[in-house]
């Protein structure tokens, strides 16, 4: 999503990078600069203007200008801000205390994603916060709500509330609450209606909802396409019901990035989580210190690291290394490493991530293929599993076989061959000479 405004800054910092001390001209030529790119990512004006005033204030003090590194202290100066502006430092825990169970209520216009978030939500809650969640459909008047939620509940395992077409959404949260508790869940998740606009009537009914439930969260589910409508939207629904805070649905799409610069200080609520996909768990929560790294170029080591470490078995990564240094790495086992890979998301946001990759020469250009990742997962999949097992017997037939299955070519089956081939051979050769920490990154396919 930030791409652009990335690329721009970058650009700006550079300009400034290898000079001495700066001026106040410098300064203000490249602050304005940095305002042009922040316009053109769709930031609001009157949120740049304060952004700009507060950098220029601390970049023409003495700190900047008797620096020996100059730029590298605007840069922190920017980086700061930005961390301010989107929120802070530290991420906004939701509030889970309370007499149980205790209710969110999501709440958004029409498309925003409100259904999606709320399985994703839900997810999140049970594996993360190890919480009993509780899907309640409240939006009446969509019945396509109400199957697409209880569908979301059947491939999660998460229990959803039996609404009806046509049911009063009052009586139906109140109903879903007694529910929840002779069934012991600890958390209700409420999928509210929206409209297309923000409307009084709908709002009335919101409010009925807040008063039955006094839920311990509002959040508001914002499409961050919508760019500044999606901060008028926050604006909207925190004055006429007080929301506690943001989740930001399509960050992985081409939106310019200005509702999550914006957000937090034209509605005065926080973002919480940021949907980066149409998958259940392409959700994340939303770090203001990482956000801003990541606009700057600077990548987001914590983020990666966590997304290993939900990924990645520990044992099975032990057993993984011990076949590897036996030499008993087989298709098999290749296969699974290659579905892990694939659940830590897009590789372009995984790139985004490591620091100075988007800053390097050419980097641009390159773009992770995911359909290889398709297409080699295919090809194994055609396999039997003696084949992966033990790939010797992989004759012409059974190559031509496996191609036709996979809707790939003979071609095709056989570079797979011949790069794990060689793989095995390299991990061979360097076990042979006492290799340590040996991993599947290793893999050059």
């Amino acid at each position: 999503m930030f791409e652009n405004l990335t690329e721009r800054l970058n650009q700006v910092f550079k300009k400034l990078k290898g000079r001495g001390k700066l001026t106040e001209k410098e300064i203000g030529d490249a602050l304005r600069e940095v305002r042009l790119a922040l316009l053109e990512a769709d930031v609001n004006y009157k949120v740049v203007k304060n952004f700009i005033a507060r950098v220029q204030e601390k970049a023409v003090g003495e700190e900047v200008t008797e620096s020996l590194t100059p730029a590298q202290q605007v840069i922190k100066i920017v980086h700061q801000e930005l961390i301010t502006l989107m929120g802070g430092g530290e991420a906004h825990s939701l509030k889970l205390s309370g007499p149980s169970p205790i209710s969110i209520m999501l709440v958004g216009l029409q498309g925003s994603g409100k259904t999606t978030t709320a399985g994703k939500l839900a997810g999140y809650l049970r594996d993360n916060k190890k919480r009993s969640p509780y899907l309640v459909p409240a939006d009446p008047y969509r019945p396509a709500a109400i199957e697409q939620l209880r569908k979301l509940g059947e491939v999660l395992g998460i229990d959803c509330y039996d609404a009806a077409t046509g049911d009063d959404p009052l009586k139906t949260v109140t109903k879903a609450r007694k529910q929840a508790q002779k069934q012991g869940f600890d958390t209700l998740i409420f999928d509210t209606a929206g409209r297309l606009h923000i409307a009084e009537e709908l709002m009335e009914e919101l409010r009925g909802i807040k008063e039955v439930l006094n839920p311990q969260e509002i959040i508001l589910v914002a499409d961050a396409m919508t760019g500044q409508d999606a901060v008028n939207v926050a604006k909207g629904f925190n004055d006429a019901l007080g929301i506690t805070g943001v989740v930001l649905t399509k960050m992985d799409g081409d939106a310019r990035g200005g509702a999550a610069l914006s957000i937090k200080a034209v509605a005065q609520r926080p973002i919480q989580f940021v949907g980066t996909g149409e998958k259940l768990d392409a959700w994340e929560v939303f770090h203001p210190d990482r956000m801003a790294s990541r606009i700057l170029g600077m990548g987001d080591v914590l983020s990666l690291i966590e997304k290993a470490q939900a990924t990645f078995d520990e044992r099975q990564a032990e057993a993984l290394e011990k076949k590897l240094r036996k030499d008993e790495f087989t298709l098999e086992d290749f296969r699974d490493q290659l579905r892990q890979i694939k659940k830590l998301g897009p590789l372009e946001d995984i790139m985004g991530m490591i620091p100075g990759l988007g800053k390097m020469k050419g980097i641009k250009a390159f773009r992770p293929d995911e359909g290889q990742l398709v297409l080699l997962e295919a090809i194994l999949n055609s396999m039997t599993r003696g084949e992966r097992r033990a790939p010797r017997i992989i004759n012409g037939s059974r190559r031509l076989r496996i191609a036709k299955g996979s809707g790939t070519t003979v071609q095709d089956v056989n570079r797979l061959l011949k790069q794990f081939a060689m793989t095995k051979k390299m991990i061979k050769q360097f076990t042979k000479r006492g290799g340590k920490g040996i991993s599947p990154s290793m893999l050059p396919f």
